[in-house]
């Protein structure tokens, strides 16, 4: 029993580490991805600048999330990387050179465009690649004797584009709640305006994810609608709701905060709606957390390192954003 207990608060938290990658990362992905639309250098300056002191310290979080899969689900690990292999190794790539391209662009003026495409198209194919893997693993991943049993593009599906789409929109949305956040001037009222537009395709994408989810497995339409879990599982649409319309007043009322932690809920909120679909599997539709999950033993010993370090790093990184709150001026940051 305490082993089967061990296995889902480790499953607690790699889906928090998740989560909080999501939240961070998603919005200077974001940013990258919002890049083509600034209106001229200087405001592709400041937008770089205002993610510069945190855009990589976010991705420690995609780091824990991924080691802790590979070293407490194993079997989880082994079943998801050969089944979506090609977005993940696409998401990395896409991710090494969008850093290669945020350190150069600074450093040369001739080939300073080629680098703005290259930090907008790394964060754009991350984001894709992302919501492509995501896709794919609620579509649900064939497993035959604790083992991938499927085909190489098993993963590109109609769904698995939809949500290919749905999540770099998102990121674009926090990408541009973050700037209406830490910016000021044209910038902030240019990515406003833009913010307006990407919370009705987010919505719009959310409906449309939420209305094709229960379809995948029959599973995930029992838990959402059979009674009585459907009356827990209704709280989520309501707030949704609430948060859209919370999000949609503080742009509307120019307000800085109030957007940013709307957008942010959405997210959570979408979040809690992929757990509700998958409890208590963690590669659907056949494995579930305690089936995957290392022994007794190593969850036990990786576990006091993980209490450990987990509060210095979720220290360090509210000690950075605490550092660099604020509005950051125009002129002012990496260069």
């Amino acid at each position: 029993m305490f082993g089967l207990e061990l296995s889902f608060i480790w499953a607690g938290l790699i889906a928090l580490s998740v989560l909080i990658y999501v939240m961070l990362d998603g919005f200077d992905l974001g940013v990258g991805i919002l890049f083509p639309l600034a209106q001229d250098e200087d405001e592709r300056n400041q937008m770089m600048n205002s993610i510069a002191p945190v855009w990589d310290g976010n991705e420690t979080w995609l780091v824990l999330g991924g080691g802790g899969l590979f070293a407490v689900f194993p079997l989880a690990y082994a079943v998801v990387m050969p089944a979506l292999y090609i977005p993940i190794i696409l998401m990395l790539l896409a991710l090494v050179f969008r850093g290669v391209a945020f350190e150069y662009r600074w450093q040369t003026q001739r080939w300073k465009r080629v680098w703005d495409y290259s930090f907008f198209g790394g964060s754009l194919v991350a984001a894709v690649m992302q919501g492509i893997a995501l896709g794919a693993l609620v579509q649900g991943i064939t497993v035959v004797d604790r083992a991938y049993a499927g085909g190489w593009w098993d993963w590109l599906t109609p769904f698995s584009i939809l949500t290919g789409i749905a999540v770099p929109v998102g990121y674009a949305l926090l990408g541009a709640t973050w700037i209406n956040l830490v910016l000021e001037g044209r910038v902030q009222a240019h990515m406003r305006k833009v913010a307006l537009r990407l919370a009705g395709a987010t919505l719009m994408f959310l409906g449309l994810v939420s209305i094709f989810t229960p379809l995948q497995n029959p599973d995930y339409a029992e838990r959402w609608f059979r009674y009585p879990a459907a009356l827990y599982a209704a709280v989520v649409p309501v707030l949704v709701l609430l948060a859209a319309w919370r999000l949609w007043q503080g742009l509307r009322r120019e307000r800085d905060l109030a957007p940013f932690l709307s957008a942010q809920a959405l997210f959570i909120l979408s979040f809690v709606g992929i757990g509700i679909s998958f409890y208590p599997m963690i590669v659907p539709p056949s494995l579930t957390i305690a089936e995957a999950a290392a022994p007794d033993a190593s969850l036990k010993f990786i576990l006091v390192g993980t209490l450990f370090l987990l509060p210095i790093i979720l220290s360090y990184t509210a000690y950075a954003y605490w550092v660099f709150r604020g509005k950051l001026k125009a002129g002012e940051g990496y260069h």
